[in-house]
């Protein structure tokens, strides 16, 4: 992909977008690569991980690639700016492999995210920063549950006696 006239940068730029999901839909690792720049960063603010340079951005997609082997990304929709390309993204699969030191669980995640993707003078792939509810992943995996299920009160009883016991005594003593 090469960078065409400046007045076309954002076709150019969102044709690099599309390029990158379907090689992560096709699990092409290579082809993820050849779409980032050399000097890359990818944030993944849900969790503060931050992860720079081409060999880390490797690993990041390989382990991405291993965890969710049927991983679909569906763009819903994108904002082309100057500097960025803003994109919906709904990403999608069965969480089978190894993940943030999570054995694959088997279960089927459906996750909403807003990916920012800023460019490097090459109009590749500089920055990915990606937004989603962590909580909302976590739940997918059978991870976390809301208190306010039956469910969700024993394991809060169960996992957080403590926090559970302060918020039952500021009940008793504070009128």
């Amino acid at each position: 992909m090469q960078a065409e006239r400046d007045d076309d940068r954002g076709l150019v730029r969102s044709r690099v977008v599309q390029e990158h999901l379907r090689c992560e839909c096709a699990h092409d690792l290579e082809g993820i690569l050849d779409t980032v720049g050399m000097e890359t960063r990818f944030d993944d603010e849900a969790w503060g991980i931050h992860r720079m340079g081409h060999d880390e951005a490797r690993s990041r997609y390989r382990d991405l690639l291993e965890a969710i082997p049927d991983i679909h990304n569906e763009l819903v929709r994108w904002y082309i700016t100057d500097d960025a390309v803003v994109a919906e993204e709904v990403m999608s699969g069965t969480h089978t492999g190894t993940w943030r030191g999570l054995p694959g669980t088997g279960r089927r995640i459906r996750l909403p995210v807003c990916v920012i993707y800023i460019f490097d003078e090459h109009d590749r792939i500089g920055v990915e920063r990606v937004y989603y509810d962590r909580s909302t992943l976590l739940r997918q995996l059978g991870l976390f549950w809301d208190p306010a299920t039956l469910v969700g009160r024993v394991i809060t009883v169960l996992t957080h006696p403590l926090t559970f016991a302060r918020a039952f005594g500021r009940r008793l003593f504070v009128k």
